[in-house]
């Protein structure tokens, strides 16, 4: 067992906005350990438990930002439990922590292996969508790559109820009547009226793991008899991960007892 003091010289960068950095939020302040939470919308911050130890940054940061907010922070340790296809800020923090020598981990949720996965670039390039009525519970981020499919496919999205997820679901050529935005989770039933609903004959969806859903998706085509494609996860070499709560933890307090 690792023994932290009480008195620290820096604190914990945990980068979140997923369910699984909630959870590790909560590990975190019940060891009162200090720590500030990342995250990108305004209204993530009301997940994360109040503590007098957390405290909660609202925004992006681009590489540069992060050089600015690691030193302005004074971040000894870098927690990474971002959303899988979050690359940008994945790569960033990596490139940074490097280069400022501040240890980096990797907070990964576990994948679901079966099914039919494939990138992006193959399933736009193939004709898996043609003529289709395909749900695309894939965020808002991508939707303009399927812009031209419109007039080939019937498209419906479901995205968070945003205005920047709404903007670019509009400028990817979908229209209201196309959308339902809905904050997950969205418990099978939900997904089962959904589909039948839209009478939706295909899903494109994430490879998000149990924690994004996928396992409710996957059991509800099972159930439905309607082809599933998850999108595999863009590739990253992380310096080390996880899947372990107590091993993050662990990595915390060795890192703070460390800089102490």
């Amino acid at each position: 067992m690792i023994l932290v003091p009480t008195q620290f010289r820096g604190r914990l960068w945990l980068i979140g906005g997923t369910r699984e950095s909630v959870d590790l939020a909560k590990a975190i302040a019940q060891a009162q350990l200090p720590c500030i939470i990342s995250v990108t919308t305004e209204s993530a911050r009301s997940l994360y438990p109040a503590a007098s130890t957390l405290s909660v940054y609202v925004g992006r940061l681009n590489s540069g930002q992060i050089q600015q907010f690691l030193q302005q922070q004074q971040i000894v340790a870098v927690l990474d439990a971002s959303h899988p296809y979050a690359v940008e800020i994945s790569q960033n923090a990596i490139a940074v922590a490097f280069e400022r020598k501040i240890p980096y981990l990797r907070y990964e949720r576990p994948m679901l292996k079966q099914g039919i996965s494939l990138d992006f670039e193959t399933l736009l390039a193939e004709n898996e969508l043609q003529g289709q009525r395909v749900l695309l519970t894939i965020g808002y981020t991508p939707l303009h790559m399927f812009q031209s499919w419109h007039d080939r496919a019937t498209l419906f999205a479901r995205i968070l109820p945003s205005a920047i997820a709404l903007e670019a679901a509009f400028k990817a050529g979908f229209t209201p009547n196309n959308l339902i935005c809905l904050r997950p989770p969205i418990s099978a039933d939900l997904e089962k009226a959904l589909w039948r609903q839209w009478q939706i004959s295909l899903v494109v969806t994430k490879a998000s793991g149990t924690a994004g859903g996928e396992d409710i998706k996957r059991s509800v085509a099972a159930e439905l008899g309607i082809p599933l494609i998850a999108i595999n996860r863009p590739i990253i070499e992380y310096p080390q991960q996880t899947s372990d709560l107590s091993i993050a933890l662990e990595f915390c307090c060795h890192q703070l007892a460390l800089s102490s």
